[in-house]
């Protein structure tokens, strides 16, 4: 794990703060702080999708004291 990412569970950042953390991420995992114009496309989407999952993810975890709908 990045000892510079921070969690995102419980604070208010919002989308901002997600798509920070997603590039991050793709960052360490491709290896590459910027891409080249051939992987710019590949790596913008592996940021969408990791940033929607992330969004998912916080709105669907159940926190001590809350439950799920269902």
């Amino acid at each position: 794990m990045c000892r510079s990412i921070v969690t995102l569970r419980g604070t208010e950042g919002g989308r901002p703060e997600i798509e920070a953390a997603a590039r991050q991420f793709v960052r360490k995992v491709a290896g590459s702080r910027q891409p080249s114009k051939a992987n710019e496309a590949a790596f913008e989407r592996a940021v969408r999708e990791v940033a929607d999952s992330t969004e998912r993810l916080l709105a669907e975890w159940a926190s001590p004291g809350r439950r799920l709908a269902g």
